[in-house]
């Protein structure tokens, strides 16, 4: 089990994230995941891990929204 959990820093860029309308759905997608892991041992589902995932590989999303990719992706399931 991953007992990582979003750091403040992260949750706040979480939090900006879900009120900016003009945020991308993948970016609140990954903010609101982030913001429920932040203060529980909660883990990332595999469907939301893939997603992530991509968003890392892509040249098309802004460093905020692979900042909560990176966020999500490191309390994913380690056995996964």
């Amino acid at each position: 089990m991953n007992t990582k959990q979003t750091s403040k820093q992260v949750a706040s860029l979480a939090a900006e994230t879900l009120q900016d309308p003009s945020a991308s759905k993948i970016a609140k997608s990954l903010a609101g995941s982030a913001l429920a892991q932040s203060s529980t041992n909660k883990q990332t589902g595999a469907e939301l891990e893939d997603k992530a995932s991509l968003v890392l590989k892509s040249k098309k999303y802004s460093q905020k929204t692979k900042k909560l990719a990176g966020s999500v992706l490191s309390q994913s399931n380690q056995k996964r």
